[in-house]
């Protein structure tokens, strides 16, 4: 999800309960770590995982695809069209390279990952949930880009007039548009459809099955903090994100003890010493500030520049080198968080020392190319990034109104709490759009999800945004878990040799699921109106999965 700061606070923008006792067998091979945790969450761990993943080795994905475009409709909800055109162009990738018919004839599924806010192709090359295991499942493989994002902007629509059709029901209407189309197109209309989605993605799928069940038939939404609205019923902890973010920087999440102290303690030192010209040049010197950038009147753009990044890193919690939250710059490490603290902020630091300290976290993602020889903490991370942003912000302040807010308490921030009718006026006056603040619970339900099905929620123990996550087992069709130590939709990406037992764990829970929804759709269309079937695992994994309940 994509992010921005406002008025000297932070504001995620984009994009507890017992949790679930397995009853997994991969020889009784996963483990549930019942142990307390923020929020409450159970953690599943997988200390003793045993099964061997499945690692790509195919040439890069989109050499596997086709790029394509569908003529959309540009709004759903009206009968007489828009000026200008009624329609646009919606991007999407088709990869039939494992597409195959079963014993009977029967065309493959259909797996479609419902693009977020960017370019389909970060998420086409990111998936590998989807790519190392299509052939098992004979599976069509489809990436469909989000309207407004990447390619599948409609005519005028940088104008505020044209984005009031960026909204999350009109792109969920294209993707339920283009699925049944593209079934017919195909002569592939008994085909098993499963989504797939994250972050914001993982929101839309699980939207997706909720409004759209005859489209899709089953959906994993890893890391959707589709509970992070007002409104919701018990109420969302507005502080629930930077909690969270501390967590993950703490000692329980593997970082130094003085870690997060002197972050807290950072942000009064730069308020402090900004007060003086002195203090200012001795500022810009320790963190690396390039000449050229103005610091007076500049204190809160700093401080939101340099604190920034450990929300990042708390998301980008992967045991391994990463990219994706760069929009495919340079690569944070692996465990990010825990390089900065462990290697920049192990010991207390105060003054100039710390700054510096500061800053050379902050490097981790700003100079994550290494090509950067001092900073400009006026400048976006880089032109994807500030596309998305500016693009996300009309999102946000329309209907993905999610309320954050910090103390310096309970987090390692500063004092900010949420304030709606501050946040509203942000709103309108710098992106020229008034929220409805109850809009997104009234419009999904909030935590009211019981009467849904075939939803796979899974969060990261680190990713601050289970905050608003489902973490509550609702449904005894709709599954939800926690991955110990990992970051922001691991899950979905491809397995490397660094993977945790934990994240194995998660995707052969995942694939158990895809399997039985695959099953059930099948038997649904082979049996009578009124009649009754029975289903089995598909065998690709049913040798070492038993079936498995909540």
């Amino acid at each position: 999800m994509a992010h921005a700061w406002q008025q000297g606070r932070r504001r995620p923008l984009h994009a507890e309960g017992a949790l679930l006792c397995l009853v997994l067998a991969l020889a009784n091979a996963i483990k549930v770590d019942a142990r307390p945790r923020p929020s409450g969450s159970s953690v599943l761990r997988g200390e003793v995982f045993s099964a061997e993943p499945r690692y790509w080795k195919g040439p890069e994905p989109i050499t596997l695809c086709e790029e394509k475009y569908w003529n959309a409709t540009l709004d759903h909800f009206a009968w007489d069209p828009p000026d200008g055109s009624a329609t646009y162009s919606q991007r999407y990738f088709l990869c039939p390279s494992f597409w195959k018919a079963s014993h009977d004839g029967e065309k493959g599924p259909i797996f479609v990952y419902l693009g977020n806010e960017a370019d389909v192709t970060l998420y086409l090359n990111a998936t590998g949930l989807m790519w190392e295991h299509a052939q098992d499942y004979g599976a069509l493989l489809v990436f469909v880009e989000h309207r407004y994002y990447g390619n599948s902007v409609p005519s005028g629509g940088e104008g505020k007039k044209a984005k009031q059709y960026l909204t999350t029901e009109q792109a969920l209407a294209d993707y339920a548009e283009f699925i049944s189309g593209l079934k017919c197109q195909l002569n592939a209309t008994n085909s098993p459809v499963v989504g797939f989605g994250g972050s914001y993605g993982g929101m839309l799928a699980a939207w997706m099955r909720m409004k759209y069940p005859h489209v899709v038939d089953g959906v994993i939404a890893a890391s959707a903090p589709i509970w992070s609205f007002l409104g919701e019923e018990p109420a969302y902890d507005t502080g629930a994100y930077y909690k969270i973010v501390t967590y993950a920087a703490s000692p329980a999440a593997g970082c130094a003890e003085s870690c997060v102290p002197n972050v807290r303690r950072a942000w009064d030192t730069m308020l402090e010493m900004f007060k003086t010209d002195e203090g200012r040049a001795a500022v810009k010197e320790a963190m690396g500030i390039c000449d050229a950038v103005p610091m007076k009147g500049n204190a809160w753009n700093l401080i939101n520049w340099a604190a920034t990044p450990f929300s990042l890193f708390a998301e980008g919690s992967y045991p391994f080198p990463c990219n994706y939250l760069t929009n495919g710059g340079g690569s944070l490490p692996a465990y990010p968080m825990r390089v900065a603290c462990n290697t920049f902020l192990s010991e207390p630091m105060n003054g100039t020392d710390l700054l510096a300290g500061i800053a050379s976290a902050a490097s981790l993602l700003y100079n994550s190319t290494g090509n950067l020889d001092c900073f400009d903490f006026l400048a976006g991370v880089n032109n994807a990034s500030s596309v998305v942003d500016h693009l996300w912000n009309w999102q946000y302040c329309t209907e993905m109104f999610q309320p954050f807010g910090m103390d310096g308490v309970n987090d390692m921030f500063w004092d900010a709490p949420y304030n709606e009718s501050e946040t509203i006026k942000w709103c309108v006056n710098d992106i020229g759009a008034l929220p409805r603040p109850l809009w997104a619970t009234t419009e999904w339900g909030g935590r009211k999800i019981h009467t849904t099905s075939n939803i796979v929620f899974s969060n990261g123990e680190y990713d601050p945004w289970r905050g608003g996550g489902v973490t509550n087992h609702e449904s005894d069709s709709v599954t939800v878990f926690t991955i110990a130590e990992a970051g922001h939709h691991v899950d979905l990406m491809f397995s490397r040799p660094e993977d945790t037992d934990a994240i194995k764990a998660a995707r052969a829970i995942e694939l158990t699921s895809i399997s039985k929804w695959i099953a059930e759709a099948r038997q649904s269309r082979r049996t009578p109106q009124g009649q009754q079937g029975h289903h089995r695992v598909a065998p690709e994994h049913s040798a070492s999965m038993k079936d498995w309940e909540l």
